[in-house]
């Protein structure tokens, strides 16, 4: 073992190691002779065997591993140089050192050795036996001395194991004799992969941490080492630099503390947070360099397993277990952060597609994790679990940095896509590739409830805000495409229809059945916020088209539109109907609010039909009524028109909307004969009451048409028009079939109806109104109270200044006729 930087070297250590090597290289020099005139002979004879370049090559490289038809004989001749060499270096190898002038203690056997450098190649005992080679880093920086050993190690390292000189004497493994293999042919990929593999196993299970010097390296070299990443010499100096600390510490007093004590305490700290570091960064670039870093993450863990056996030591730095978990999260980390992820400018789609990149990195990782760098811990690392654990913590993070990104409603449902289903799914922690390892309670990504109820809240926000964005658009397109060009509705199933209830129930049944594929509770979320927003819609929608369809509500098209927007929310609401069970307060405030419109449009075509006809209607029972009839045509047309528009309107309003017509009609007929506006007169009560039935005939026709369901109200035309078509002495004997059908007439009705018979005073009136009254009083509460058609019509004034003048006291004035 060659001493600390700027020490005295012992030449009674240095002497016999060159001896040993200066044999080994003369040996190997014969060795090299001898094959070499083999293959002289063989070309003198111009038989040159197809080893010749694989032979040449391996003279180039001392002689090792060479194949040739006289292997035989050069082997042979091993054996002999072998047998003869043991006989020299066995006494070496069993003698003593002496004590050195200055002092120290004597030197080990482990001293003897050649020292563990980055530059020894594959197969030296000058390295640990479970070593791989580090051809590929800088020798360090030597003593002149100490380099010319290094170079006699080099030369003497293909026969060195046949001298038995390793610190731990194994047997010599059987080389595999190969068929030489031609120029352009390359060795397979994946054997290299498995061989190396292998070794990287045996390895990790048959470690055992070197002998620690007795004399440690110096400060500047042991951090080189471990900047070189020579970790297993680096620690075992460490351990010899720690050792001697403790030993000096114990020399001295407590008092007494001298400034090198405090100072090597110092760079024993800083080299052991140099070593941590650099560990750190192998185990967090392992799963982008697992090939390179295969072999180091076995000293690596072997480092960690034997400071965990020294945290009892005074000095020992703790957290090492953390520290490796901590640089495996770190290394996830930066395989997240590698993942390509567009703006939102740069691509719409910017979330959908760094997810699933991101997705695929991960799996990726995993695999790499599994088949390359388990087998360099030992079982008690839960190396994969670890890799899980941390795959589940930095993809969380991850995601809650995407999530201040998100601001579309796509995007939050992607972000819940694979959080809920994506990530657990056979696309990534549930890959057949993970299996085993990856358990079914272990794919799912363990967030807390708070951040993916932050996502759901602000899904169901962004919804509201695209449904209201939405149904804004759908009536922006009804003006655009519908009332501006003044078309008229579709008919589809033998009604109109505008087509908006399917457009709207699309637009939400998509969010909802979306939502169902995350989950339940969302599910029942994306409903109640549709709802919410669905519940103004019918009031914006209403002010709209009234405001649009101002300038043509005369036209028939405008009762059209009406119909036809009756119709489509009225299945709306119908198609509502399925969120029942899941938001039934919701629910019942959209009802009110599409009961509130459809009630709303029925009234204003309602409205605007009587508006239309009541200038016809007021025209009836009058001094030209008699001879024009185009007022009470005008009246027949109108109502056959919105006849012919009702067809077309949903049957559970048509049929309403006919009876209000079909009342209205009626009441507003009868109206006219309590207006006291006509008296007929010299028998013209014949000529109006036969007008009257046969004007009542044609409603009668065209109602029925119109399959209004209020036939009671078929024979109020019939028995008035008897009334004043009969003789005076007979109108109190046609009152009973009257007042039986409509038990609501009143006095001030019939005397309407006698003003316009002609019987406006006198001894006549008073007979039929006491024979109403007692009619009234027999019938009592027997009439049909539904049939109220009296009730809603408004008598003008009686304007007889007797008519409230018992009979009895007016029966000795008029006399009977």
């Amino acid at each position: 073992m060659y001493g600390h930087v700027g020490q005295k070297c012992h030449s009674k250590t240095i002497i016999p190691r060159r001896t040993v090597f200066g044999l080994i290289q003369l040996t190997f020099a014969i060795m090299a002779e001898t094959v070499k005139e083999e293959v002289d002979e063989a070309n003198e004879v111009n038989d040159l065997p197809e080893w010749h370049e694989d032979a040449k090559e391996s003279l180039k490289n001392g002689g090792e591993h060479m194949e040739s038809p006289v292997k035989q004989k050069s082997t042979g001749l091993m054996k002999s140089f072998r047998a003869s060499l043991k006989k020299v270096a066995s006494p070496m190898k069993n003698k003593k050192p002496e004590n050195t002038n200055n002092g120290q203690s004597q030197i080990s056997n482990a001293q003897l050795q050649p020292l563990h450098s980055p530059s020894l190649i594959t197969g030296s005992p000058g390295q640990s036996s479970f070593r791989s080679p580090r051809t590929e880093k800088p020798p360090l920086t030597r003593t002149m001395s100490d380099s010319d050993v290094i170079t006699l190690q080099k030369k003497g390292s293909s026969i060195r194991r046949s001298l038995g000189l390793s610190k731990k004497p194994k047997q010599e493994p059987l080389v595999t004799v190969t068929e030489a293999m031609p120029l352009s042919e390359e060795p397979k990929p994946e054997v290299a992969d498995e061989c190396e593999g292998q070794m990287v196993l045996e390895l990790r299970d048959t470690y055992v941490l070197p002998e620690i010097p007795a004399m440690p390296l110096s400060v500047m070299e042991i951090n080189k080492l471990i900047e070189m990443e020579v970790l297993e010499e680096a620690y075992v100096n460490l351990l010899s630099l720690r050792l001697e600390l403790q030993q000096q510490r114990k020399s001295q007093n407590q008092e007494d503390c001298p400034i090198e004590l405090v100072h090597k305490e110092k760079d024993l700290s800083l080299l052991y947070g140099t070593l941590r570091n650099k560990m750190s960064d192998i185990v967090r670039n392992s799963s982008t360099l697992p090939s390179r870093n295969k072999e180091l993450l076995v000293y690596v863990a072997y480092i960690i397993l034997e400071e965990e056996k020294r945290q009892d030591e005074p000095g020992a730095m703790q957290g090492w277990r953390e520290s490796w978990r901590v640089a495996v999260r770190d290394g996830v980390r930066d395989t997240l952060k590698r993942v390509h992820l567009d703006t939102r400018e740069q691509n719409i789609s910017w979330l959908a597609v760094h997810l699933g990149l991101l997705g695929k990195a991960i799996l990726e990782d995993l695999e790499r994790v599994k088949t390359e760098l388990v087998s360099s811990y030992p079982p008690e690392f839960n190396v994969f679990e670890t890799y899980v654990s941390c795959h589940h913590e930095a993809v969380g993070e991850h995601l809650k940095t995407l999530l201040e990104k998100v601001t579309e409603l796509k995007d939050y449902y992607a972000l819940l896509d694979f959080i809920i289903h994506r990530y657990p799914s056979e696309k990534i922690m549930g890959s057949t590739s993970l299996q085993p390892e990856v358990k079914e309670d272990n794919r799912a990504l363990p967030l807390d409830n708070d951040f993916l109820n932050q996502i759901k809240m602000k899904y169901c926000s962004r919804l509201q805000v695209d449904m209201r964005t939405s149904l804004d658009r759908v009536i922006e397109l009804e003006n655009e495409e519908i009332w501006k060009e003044r078309r008229k509705p579709e008919i589809d199933e033998g009604i109109y229809s505008s087509h908006i209830d399917m457009d709207i129930w699309t637009n939400i049944k998509g969010h909802v059945q979306g939502s169902r594929r995350i989950d339940v509770t969302l599910e029942k979320e994306v409903v109640r916020s549709c709802l919410d927003e669905l519940k103004s819609f019918p009031k914006r929608f209403e002010s709209a088209f009234v405001e649009s369809c101002r300038v043509f509500s005369n036209s028939s098209l405008w009762a059209e539109y009406h119909i036809s927007y009756i119709n489509s929310f009225s299945d709306l609401k119908e198609h509502m109907e399925g969120y029942k069970q899941s938001c039934q307060i919701q629910l019942e405030q959209v009802r009110k609010e599409i009961d509130g419109l459809t009630t709303r449009l029925r009234q204003t075509l309602m409205e605007q039909f009587k508006t239309d006809v009541k200038p016809f209607l007021r025209r009836q029972m009058t001094g030209k009524w008699f001879s024009f009839d185009e007022d009470f045509s005008q009246l027949a047309t109108r109502i056959k028109s919105l006849s012919e528009q009702s067809k077309y309107m949903s049957p559970k309003y048509r049929q309403a909307f006919v009876n209000e017509v079909h009342f209205f009609v009626v009441k507003e007929y009868v109206s006219q004969l309590m207006k006291n506006n006509y008296s007929c007169k010299n028998r013209k009560n014949e000529t109006a009451a036969a007008k009257i039935t046969k004007q009542w005939e044609e409603l009668k026709e065209i109602f029925q048409d119109m399959h209004s369901t209020l036939d009671w109200l078929h024979s109020v035309g019939n028995h008035l028009s008897q009334i004043i078509g009969c003789k005076k002495s007979d109108v109190k004997h046609n009152l009973k079939p009257l007042v039986e059908n409509y038990p609501d007439i009143r006095r001030s009705h019939l005397s309407a109806v006698l003003y316009f018979r002609g019987i406006i005073r006198g001894r006549e009136k008073h007979v039929i109104l006491q024979r109403l009254a007692e009619l009234k009083q027999s019938l009592g509460s027997s009439g049909n109270k539904e049939q109220a058609l009296f009730s809603e019509i408004q008598a003008s004034a009686n304007t007889d200044c007797l008519a409230g003048t018992p009979f009895s006291c007016l029966s000795f004035i008029m006399p009977d006729r």
